[in-house]
């Protein structure tokens, strides 16, 4: 029996690197992630104070010169991960790596494109970690069922959102139909769909408005039907909500393949053929 080679110097560092960087079931790992969330915090709120007018021109400079430090540390750290991930390339396409290089781009854009550091404020997204760091999977759990019902609802949604569009389309056009040449500020057909929409949303900012009776009339009509319309898409969101937490709480899992991806009211695995076994969450 052969002796297994000893591990090299260079694999160690990169596993304890690993453990520190990626893992946080360490006190090391747990550390290393609270520094990196309370850094990422303290970046964020740089950004937005130093676009307030009257804090950018006391303490400007002193907030640009702490952005490009966390940037250096954030672009030291994203080397580090891409260094001691077991699959570099897989790491740099996940939710995660993409999410840890768009919070140092902005700043290598903003030497190109002025204006382009505000985008540092995308470093927030990396606040997502703070479900691992502090074990909340009962939250991911959460987000993972809202995820699945936005998804299992977009066709309604898509057939919703198409009806709205083309019942704006109408009601902006006839609007300014029966308005133009009133002086009410419906200049042409896309500032009628703006008005539309802006109306049918129940949001009202009142820059444009009708002045004749007819148009008063229709306006009105657009006011109710924005009420029932805002219902919609809730409800439908809803109705999948429940039926994921039904699907959730009965899940049924294969005894073979242990696939879960199966109807409520399958009774064998369309993967192996398998009897299903109803598991109660």
């Amino acid at each position: 029996m052969q002796n297994e080679q000893p591990t090299s110097p260079r694999n160690r560092r990169k596993d304890r690197l690993y453990e520190i960087i990626f893992e946080a079931d360490t006190p090391a790992g747990k550390l290393f992630d609270i520094v990196l969330l309370l850094a990422i915090m303290a970046s964020v709120s740089a950004t937005i104070l130093n676009s307030v007018g009257s804090i950018h021109a006391t303490y400007g400079s002193w907030l640009t010169g702490c952005n490009w430090i966390f940037t250096a540390l954030f672009t030291i750290e994203y080397g580090f991960r891409l260094y001691c991930a077991k699959r570099p390339l897989r790491y740099a396409r996940s939710f995660f790596g993409v999410v840890d290089l768009l919070a140092v781009l902005p700043s290598y854009l903003s030497l190109l494109i002025p204006g382009a550091r505000v985008l540092d404020v995308i470093r927030i997204l990396r606040l997502l970690r703070i479900f691992r760091v502090m074990k909340m999977v009962q939250y991911v759990d959460d987000g993972d069922l809202l995820m699945n019902a936005l998804i299992a609802s977009r066709r309604k949604i898509g057939i919703f959102l198409f009806a709205v569009v083309t019942l704006v389309i109408i009601l902006g056009s006839l609007m300014f139909t029966i308005e133009s040449g009133h002086d009410s500020g419906f200049t042409s057909i896309p500032a009628g769909i703006y008005w539309a929409i802006v109306t049918l949303t129940t949001v009202g900012y009142g820059d444009i408005s009708p002045q004749t009776g007819l148009g008063k009339t229709l306006a009105s009509c657009i006011m109710i039907i924005g009420y029932s319309i805002i219902a919609v898409p809730t409800g439908i969101i809803s109705a999948e909500v429940g039926r994921s937490s039904v699907r959730k709480k009965y899940l049924k899992i294969c005894p073979n393949c242990n696939a879960e991806d199966h109807d409520p009211d399958a009774q064998y695995c369309k993967h192996c053929g398998q009897t299903l076994l109803c598991q109660q969450r």
